[in-house]
């Protein structure tokens, strides 16, 4: 089990990382999660992996598949004292460039560095995503510095509490067309938002298809949203924002994540993505001003499923479920009152060897959102919390059809999904 190295290893650690590089003060997590009331709790001793030793695509530690299939064991209290990390420390620069790559996991560039010569070449590390290892929760945790467990976005599909009711942070809907407002489901001040007091100038150059959604005004707060839908566009868009003075700019590509959904990551097609990819990460190079400095990293890796479990038609996953929330690698279950005990007994019974797992409590208490939970976001989390270490997919085709016939998947605590990597260009 690969639990994100949360304080010194993570994206949550990432942006605080980026705003010092720029001379900002940038306060830390855990004064944050001060100002909003949080429960403590410790990270598994030994879970989490050192640091990949030296720079480049090829030093990145741990194979496509490292894994340690043996069940978590949370210690009884929830307030000892996470592991120490080193802090994330990156070179001061007059400006810098966040590259962001959706699913570009560092096991995944490795496995083909030769379809990716100039990202293989660069120097660089690797982060652990966080928990879960899906868009929602990093594209959060990277607009707010702050880790899942104080920022809320804890899964893709999460309960409304007190309403019987599942969220869906990506599309940002409710059932029956309900809307919600994005302030009041993150409420935390984003790293852009810190950024303008500081002087910075951000921007955020995207697709205009995500202008303006829950999800972008959730996390994206106080940036300047600069749309642009070819590679071309947003090649030319930041280098524009970067040689007109801004300090802070962030760009994002998706396809690559789209293609290993639908025909797995290693697929022609995600090849081909790839090389798009790498040739994009060049052209943002070679445009870069003096004194720059441009960073790649992902939100997640992913692995293709070999196989899947309907977790709608086995009677022994459906009994005393009152809600199936998370997604297919990192599943929250919600209980029926009174049932939560009977639930974590037929989960586990029947995912023995296949999946972590794990009560709520457990799942807090053993770090996987970070060492403190905001009080208020604890019954977002599931009853139950499942998530698959073999290639597993737990499939709810009812309501999620297409994710049911994806061959890529991600969420869980596997090397494959969680390491991302961290690569550098200065000029």
């Amino acid at each position: 089990m690969l639990v994100p190295r949360y304080g010194g290893g993570s994206l949550a650690d990432l942006p605080d990382a980026l705003l010092a590089a720029l001379g900002a003060p940038a306060p830390g997590t855990s004064s944050a999660a001060a100002e909003h009331g949080t429960s403590n709790a410790a990270p598994q001793d030994g879970d989490a992996p050192t640091p990949a030793e030296g720079f480049g695509a090829a030093s990145m530690s741990g194979g496509t598949d490292a894994r340690d299939t043996s069940p978590p064991t949370p210690h009884t209290t929830s307030h000892a004292t996470p592991p120490h990390h080193s802090p994330l420390v990156l070179g001061r620069a007059d400006r810098v460039c966040l590259f962001l790559v959706d699913g570009l996991g560092a096991e995944l560039l490795r496995a083909h560095a030769g379809a990716a010569p100039f990202l293989s070449g660069l120097a660089g590390t690797t982060l652990t995503a966080g928990f879960p290892a899906t868009t929602v929760t990093s594209l959060c945790s990277l607009g707010t510095g702050l880790t899942p467990g104080e920022h809320g976005m804890l899964g893709l599909t999460l309960a409304v509490p007190g309403t019987g009711r599942l969220f869906n942070c990506l599309r940002w809907t409710l059932p029956g067309g309900e809307t919600m407002d994005p302030h009041r489901w993150q409420p935390a001040p984003t790293v852009y938002e810190r950024a303008a007091r500081a002087g910075i100038d951000s921007v955020y150059v995207a697709p205009g298809e995500f202008e303006g959604t829950g999800l972008t005004r959730a996390v994206y707060r106080g940036v300047r949203y600069v749309p642009a839908d070819t590679v071309d566009e947003r090649v030319a868009r930041v280098h524009e924002a970067m040689r007109a003075g801004s300090t802070h700019v962030t760009v994002y590509y998706g396809d690559l994540d789209a293609a290993g959904h639908m025909t797995g990551w290693g697929s022609d097609e995600w090849l081909r993505q790839l090389t798009v990819v790498d040739d994009m990460a060049r052209r943002l190079a070679e445009g870069l001003p003096p004194g720059s400095a441009l960073y790649v990293t992902a939100d997640h890796g992913m692995v293709n499923a070999t196989e899947k479990i309907d977790a709608e038609k086995a009677t022994e996953l459906t009994e005393g479920v009152a809600l199936l929330g998370g997604e297919a690698r990192a599943r929250h279950v919600y209980a029926r009152p009174g049932a939560a005990e009977d639930v974590l007994e037929a989960w586990r019974d029947t995912l023995r060897g296949k999946a972590w797992v794990v009560s709520r409590q457990e799942a807090v208490e053993a770090g996987w959102f970070g060492p403190r939970v905001r009080d208020a976001w604890l019954e977002r989390i599931g009853d139950v919390v499942a998530v698959p270490h073999t290639d597993l997919a737990i499939i709810a085709p009812t309501r999620h059809p297409i994710e049911a016939l994806f061959i890529g998947y991600h969420g869980s605590m596997t090397a494959a999904e969680q390491n991302v990597p961290l690569l550098e260009v200065r000029t």
